[in-house]
């Protein structure tokens, strides 16, 4: 399901893919509005099901995997913190509580506002499902391997 929403660099918000056209992407705000439009080859488009976050441990943990963290701690509403409005040392404790290994070095609170944001366009658009069923088998498996 994540897989099929995008992040457009230089334009706020989140889309979800609706079709392919003749050298494009046809794709539909996450919002009320329900805005569509084309993204073009020159536009920097990446799906959520492609970014991680670094940790500590010299991995990465997949961005719906986050969200499942936040879901976990906050339920399936949105966040009470505003990205835009909250202080830093505020964004740094909500990202310590969801994802404390997270590596300081390289995850910078611009970062985090933006997981913050996202999340909460998610849910406040109805999608409270981020990683699915047979991923989350996919993943248990290569933990037990990598372990062993």
């Amino acid at each position: 399901m994540i897989k099929k929403i995008l992040a457009i660099s230089g334009k706020p918000g989140l889309y979800k893919l609706i079709s392919r056209g003749n050298k494009s992407l046809i794709v539909e705000t996450v919002d009320e509005q329900k805005k569509r439009m084309p993204a073009f080859g020159a536009d920097r488009v990446v799906s959520l099901g492609d970014i991680s976050i670094y940790t500590n441990d010299d991995s990465e943990v997949s961005l719906a995997s986050v969200f499942e963290s936040i879901k976990q701690n906050y339920g399936d509403k949105t966040v009470g913190i505003s990205p835009k409005k909250a202080s830093q040392e505020e964004i740094i404790a909500f990202f310590e509580k969801v994802l404390p290994n997270y590596d300081t070095d390289r995850v910078r609170v611009s970062d985090m506002r933006k997981v913050l944001a996202w999340y909460n366009i998610l849910v406040a658009d109805g999608y409270t499902e981020f990683v699915s069923k047979e991923e989350e088998a996919t993943e248990e498996k290569t933990e037990e391997t990598s372990e062993k």
